[in-house]
């Protein structure tokens, strides 16, 4: 299997604590513990976002991180992958990735929430203990400090709601849910703030983990479309 993690790679350059959390970028921390796959990153600043013909058709999962420089993605990017997700690639999008291009193309909504950035307490629940994202994954675990998310959040209905995060301010948050596009299967997971190590915590590591698995693009092919011939003969009509 092949992954290409994505990510702008802009606040570790801009932040001296970002950069110290993450200095060799958010990119390469998610991209040294993803197991059982042959992975590669990609960064905004590069030719194409690093997200070429090439580099997307070898792809079987993409993890997409964004958050300060969404509208510098290009369109034509943006196409690129939503044609390889119908095509069947897995896409898993992390944290403040909601507000992205391809998210909200996906998705065909807003994906607007509330936020708060004061070192919440924020606790995720395993709301669907059968699914293979949360093999694993105990009936709920802490992450001390993390920007909040609160709901509402404008996604359409997820086709299955794995996890649940509750904050110490009162909020609540549908933190880890799936969708399909095509033949494509979609992750949204919330935590990743950029001034936090999160991505250092075992149990985000085994959920992304788990769902870079469960993402892997099945054997089904893409279906014909357009004008089409037809299968047996058509007889004259009189």
């Amino acid at each position: 299997m092949k992954v290409t993690v994505w990510n702008e790679y802009r606040h570790e350059k801009e932040s001296e604590i970002v950069s110290t959390i993450y200095p060799e970028g958010i990119h390469q921390q998610i991209a040294s513990f993803i197991e059982g796959a042959d992975v590669t990153t990609a960064t905004l600043d590069e030719p194409e976002h690093g997200l070429t013909e090439d580099v997307l058709s070898n792809t079987d999962v993409l993890i997409w991180w964004g958050h300060k420089a969404h509208d510098e993605v290009q369109d034509a990017i943006v196409d690129r992958v939503q044609q390889r997700v119908l095509e069947g690639m897995g896409l898993i999008v992390l944290h403040s990735g909601h507000f992205s291009k391809i998210f909200k193309r996906l998705m065909g909504t807003g994906c607007d929430l509330k936020w708060r950035e004061a070192d919440d307490k924020e606790r995720i629940w395993t709301v669907m203990p059968g699914h293979p994202i949360a093999d694993g994954l105990p009936e709920f675990f802490e992450l001390p400090k993390e920007e909040m998310y609160g709901e509402h959040f404008d996604i359409p209905a997820p086709e299955e709601l794995v996890f649940i995060s509750w904050f110490e301010g009162g909020e609540v948050f549908r933190s880890g849910a799936t969708f399909k596009r095509g033949n494509g299967k979609i992750f949204y997971f919330r935590p990743g703030h950029e001034t936090y190590p999160t991505y250092y915590d075992s149990n985000v590591q085994r959920v992304i983990n788990n769902a870079v698995q469960w993402a892997q693009p099945s054997t089904n092919g893409y279906p014909t479309y357009g004008n089409y011939q037809p299968l047996e003969s058509i007889s004259e009509k009189e």
